[in-house]
């Protein structure tokens, strides 16, 4: 058996998907589409194992509002359904959201013109009954002629009877049935069924429907076929306002149908205004002028309780101030690595260890990934609050307060939602570039990416700020973000008035209501984070630095230097590199060139700027930088020795805006699907990267730092 889930964005769909199929889901693409396609099984454990339903095979449908040819979703959802090659589903389970019952019931309609077997999941019936509402489901599966099971996905209920029923209706087939019927079009419209059943077509119904609206992939390629169609169209007695806009018609039927026949399907209690919760709290939110204050407060809150040391307001209680609660385990985190590395070096020295192999393993391997490692609990704190705040449906939205100001430098809230994403990853974010229609858009949105701050980034923002802002941590990665934004703006307006010309496209969002954020969700996400974080951290970082490390110790003759030597390999190679970068402040100051080194290796994997560092500043460095501070290591006073503020802030601009890591890399040379612009891409990054850093070193030293 192939289920497929349909429904519209934000009912919950996904939710039952992963709720259905577990570990065994995977995503690849529809076939000729860049839209994802997500598969995976479901097994039936309440029946025999020879039955056609002990394993399912799911397939996640994209989230969509109707089936009209619209959008690549729109397409790709329609063509599966209509499949004639015996790839297409058994059953559709259309999921719908309660709460929203009139909007999610247009795409019902629509699909149940097709012949496939349909059961309606009507989601988030909890929501509806805490806000004193009821719906009649006997009643509404009367009226559309199909299961009705009331679930709720978020909370895994009825989730065994949803399934029991879909197996059974699988096993029958079904003839579409369409709401023209009872339409002023009925005459025309089943003129045009028997047509298509006199050519064997398969979905007569639906196809019918799509031919009236004027949609060509219906009218068939045969002349005569066509002709007859518009014969028959032209007869239909439409409302003169309409204009022969029978599209319109068509959405026109079916809203009345919906209003007229499954409307009183629902019961709200009495002396009830009618706004939810959720609208309630928008009111506020999503207001036109305290909306994005609140969305830039929320933002810094999120900043200071992860970076700020001291923590605002305690000082006035506690002498020296305590840290937040992200320093506080990051402090924890870099006594437990420094414990580990101390531990090893004496077991090596016990064991007789050369001094190249303890170089190798404490200067180079440790320094490197356990530099890198401390940073892992402010990277999951940053992760637990934007997890949180996407569960409760805030940063959806976000999108939305940010669709305004965005549109008028041709960036769409659309676009938007992906660059959110940016904060998180870039490949996925920009594989997130695939919703967007316009091609432009969406080479635009992939151009702006590495501009969000990925979580590859945090490392290199927590360990300057730090150093060099200990005071002002906070908001010191609050600007780079700040700094981030303000170049993707200015970077849109560049690129929408030279090579990428052209409007933001239209943005039509479903805001999901607000509810409390699932354990379970937020507990995924960040073990998905951590765990990415620390492969990358002992497999890719963990080689390289080790590769940092012997081009840091050994000459081009393979002799042995003195450690972080100019006269080592990566000395001389860097250096050679220090005067394209030294208008940009930290390229001018002491040992310039492992800077530049860092940049370089960064372009790898963004985590290797800080593993880079951590090698080539050790052994400690001399003299009284940060005596003051018990708990600063040599890295922290290397820092502060060889970058002013205003240099450490070029340097975070320049890895900020500069070429991402290769993974994200080759993520965009597969979306742009243009080798051109894969190099017009990476020499605009450059740019930008170059010019920014330049901007912000002489911007700063003018305010004095």
């Amino acid at each position: 058996m192939r289920f497929a889930l349909a429904g519209n964005p934000n009912s919950g769909k996904t939710t039952l998907f992963n709720l259905l199929t577990g570990s065994t889901a995977h995503v690849g693409n529809w076939p000729g589409v860049t839209v994802d396609r997500k598969e995976g099984t479901y097994r039936n454990k309440g029946v025999k194992a020879s039955d056609a339903c002990e394993r399912i095979d799911i397939v996640d449908l994209p989230g969509i509002y109707s089936l009209s040819p619209y959008t690549p979703e729109e397409v790709v959802a329609r063509n599966y359904i209509l499949d004639e090659m015996g790839d297409g589903p058994d059953l559709i389970i259309n999921i719908v959201d309660a709460t929203n019952l009139e909007r999610n019931l247009y795409l019902t309609t629509q699909i149940m013109e097709s012949d496939i077997p349909v059961v309606v999941a009507l989601n988030m019936t909890d929501v509806l009954h805490r806000n004193g509402a009821k719906i009649d489901e006997r009643a509404l599966s009367e009226r559309l002629g199909v299961p009705v099971v009331a679930i709720s996905a978020l909370h895994a209920e009825g989730i065994g009877e949803l399934m029991n029923r879909a197996c059974e209706v699988a096993k029958k087939g079904r003839k579409g049935s369409s709401v023209i019927e009872d339409s002023p079009m009925a005459e025309a419209f089943g003129r045009i069924v028997d047509l298509f059943r006199e050519k064997g077509l398969s979905h007569p119904v639906f196809r019918a429907v799509k031919a009236i609206e004027g949609d060509i992939l219906y009218t068939g390629d045969n002349a005569d076929v066509a002709r007859r169609i518009e014969e028959i169209k032209h007869n239909i007695a439409l409302r003169p306002e309409l204009e022969g806009d029978f599209e319109a018609a068509v959405a026109d039927a079916r809203y009345r149908y919906i209003t007229e026949h499954y409307k009183s399907a629902i019961t709200r209690p009495s002396g009830k205004s009618g706004r939810s919760t959720s609208e309630k709290i928008d009111s506020v939110l999503t207001n036109k002028v305290l909306g994005l204050p609140i969305f830039f407060l929320f933002m810094f809150l999120v900043f200071h309780l992860t970076f700020a040391e001291p923590l605002m307001f305690t000082d006035r209680f506690v002498e020296d101030g305590i840290p937040s609660p992200g320093v506080l385990l990051q402090t924890w985190m870099g006594n437990f690595t420094d414990a580990v590395t101390e531990a090893t070096a004496g077991l090596l020295e016990s064991m007789g260890a050369s001094d190249w192999a303890t170089g190798l393993i404490i200067d180079g391997l440790f320094a490197g990934v356990g530099g890198v490692l401390s940073f892992l609990p402010q990277i999951l704190m940053l992760f637990l609050f934007l997890s949180i705040m996407e569960d409760t449906g805030y940063m959806a939205r976000a999108a939305f307060l940010m669709d305004r100001p965005l549109r008028r430098f041709g960036i769409s809230g659309k676009a938007f939602l992906p660059l959110l994403m940016g904060f998180g990853c870039s490949v996925p974010a920009m594989m997130g570039t695939r919703t967007l229609d316009d091609e432009k858009e969406r080479r635009l949105t992939i151009m702006l990416m590495p501009f969000f701050s990925c979580g590859a980034k945090l490392p290199i923002w927590s360990m300057f700020a730090a150093a060099i802002f200990p005071n002002n941590a906070d908001k010191a990665v609050f600007a780079i973000y700040f700094i981030g934004i303000a170049a993707a703006i200015g970077a849109a307006i560049v690129l929408r008035g030279t090579i990428l010309k052209g409007a933001a496209s239209v943005f039509i969002m479903e805001l999901p209501a607000y509810h409390w954020p699932k354990l379970r969700n937020v507990a995924a996400n960040l073990w998905e984070k951590a765990r990415g974080f620390i492969v990358r951290a002992t497999t890719i970082i963990a080689g390289a630095t080790i590769v940092i490390w012997f081009l840091s110790n050994f000459d081009f003759s393979f002799s042995m230097v003195d450690p972080n030597s100019q006269e080592s390999i990566v000395g001389v190679l860097g250096s050679a590199l220090v005067p394209i970068f030294r208008p940009l402040g930290f390229a001018s100051m002491p040992d310039a060139w492992k800077a530049v080194v860092a940049i370089v290796t960064g372009l790898i994997a963004k985590e290797m700027v800080v593993s880079t560092l951590g090698v080539l500043y050790n052994p400690e460095v001399e003299g009284d930088a940060l005596e003051d501070d018990a708990a600063a290591g040599a890295l922290a006073a290397a820092l502060v020795a060889s970058f002013s503020p205003a240099a450490a802030l070029s340097f975070m601009t320049f890895n900020l805006l500069s070429v991402p890591c290769m993974a994200a890399v080759a993520t965009a040379n597969a979306e742009m699907r243009s080798g051109k612009w894969l190099w017009i891409t990476i020499g605009f990054w450059l740019l930008t990267a170059w010019v920014g850093a330049f901007i912000v070193y002489h911007a700063t030293r003018l305010m004095g730092f």
